[in-house]
């Protein structure tokens, strides 16, 4: 089923084992976004930035050198554009694009979950000048700023790709935490266009809220609704059932999000028998670890956040300031990473047999 994200239509109702050595990095520096952010907020003081030629100096994506993922399995029918997440800790405001440290950290974050994804399409993944773990300290105005010198080379990588390299073929956008926010930008930003839109299979903006608002503003902006439709968003976050509020996911704020073992929008529980496995990457992209049933999930309708369940929070300790206990959104992807991997083929299996992609490129096939 395609959404129907164009048409007049009503929005729907939203529905023990710690992986320390190498894991521990990659939580504590996405987690430190969140303290940022709650410090802030507790202060109320903000730090003015300064931008000087940060602004000016956007990358040239006919050089491949600017891609973290150029083009990757070539042979798929199907593209994806995928986003980083968070990894510069330097102090900075933006990640300079000539800093290979960093830079190196950035594509082990793309490996990670990159397993994801890889089976079924051709991966592209710009470098670009995300906004840095200390702009979520800033208040508001100036943390926008930041982000939107990060959106401009996405934007630009973006653009760049559809006029020189996607040549009408279907397509995933894919992010994760800072990503998945970049992802809703490219949404409102280029999708609008009907012809544009008739080629999204799917958008995977996992830890970052697809709020009630965004849907309304976008109304082209569709929330999936179950496991196999097609041009929606796939969003959620994790938390343990006794969490109630954290800044991603705030008290009172609404939004939509899937249950990713029983492709549900509603409160109904999927038992861990049906979890077809967590994994544990590294920054090569190898799973350390996979256990088949490590936790089951159901959605929270009214913040629209994924509780899940069959585990001890204490045995996913994510020690920084201002997140609460049970706060697993840096697990996200781990926890249901083959139940994400198998959507990701049916979804563009069902985008193919809807759209008849395959036979246009080859009436003989």
């Amino acid at each position: 089923m395609r959404g129907n994200c164009f048409s007049d239509r009503k929005i729907l109702k939203p529905a023990a084992y710690l992986w320390k050595l190498r894991l521990q990095k990659i939580c504590l520096l996405l987690c430190a976004v969140i303290w940022a952010a709650a410090a802030f907020s507790a202060s109320g003081k903000a730090e003015k930035t300064q931008f000087s030629g940060q602004e000016r100096a956007r990358a040239d994506y006919s050089d491949v050198s600017n891609w973290a993922y150029f083009a990757l399995d070539a042979e798929k029918p199907v593209d994806v554009f995928m986003l980083c997440p968070t990894v510069d800790v330097r102090n900075e405001f933006n990640m300079a694009l000539d800093d290979e440290k960093t830079k190196a950290s950035f594509v082990g974050a793309l490996n990670m979950e990159k397993g994801i994804y890889e089976d079924s399409v051709r991966l592209f993944a710009p470098f670009y000048r995300q906004a840095a773990m200390k702009v979520y300290g800033l208040d508001v105005d100036e943390r926008e700023k930041h982000l939107e010198i990060a959106y401009r080379d996405v934007s630009d990588a973006f653009s760049w790709y559809l006029e020189n390299v996607n040549q009408g073929r279907p397509m995933i956008l894919a992010g994760f935490s800072q990503g998945a926010d970049m992802c809703y930008r490219l949404l409102k930003e280029y999708f609008g266009d009907r012809a544009l839109y008739s080629r999204l299979v799917a958008v995977y903006a996992i830890g970052w809220p697809c709020t009630r608002e965004l849907v309304e503003q976008y109304p082209f902006i569709c929330p999936a609704q179950g496991e196999t439709d097609t041009g929606v968003v796939i969003s959620f976050d994790c938390e343990a059932p006794e969490v109630t509020d954290t800044f991603i996911y705030p008290a009172g704020q609404q939004a939509y999000s899937i249950n990713p073992l029983n492709w549900r929008i509603d409160a109904v529980c999927a038992d861990r028998t049906e979890n077809p496995g967590a994994c544990f990457t590294n920054y090569s992209g190898e799973i350390e670890r996979e256990e088949k049933g490590l936790c089951g999930c159901y959605l929270d309708t009214v913040r629209g956040v994924l509780k899940v369940t069959d585990l001890d929070a204490a045995d996913y300790p994510l020690e920084v300031p201002g997140l609460p206990e049970g706060a697993w959104h840096v697990y996200d992807y781990m926890f249901f990473y083959r139940a994400l991997q198998n959507n990701v083929y049916l979804r563009t299996e069902s985008y193919l047999k809807q759209s008849n992609y395959l036979e246009a490129l080859d009436p003989a096939a």
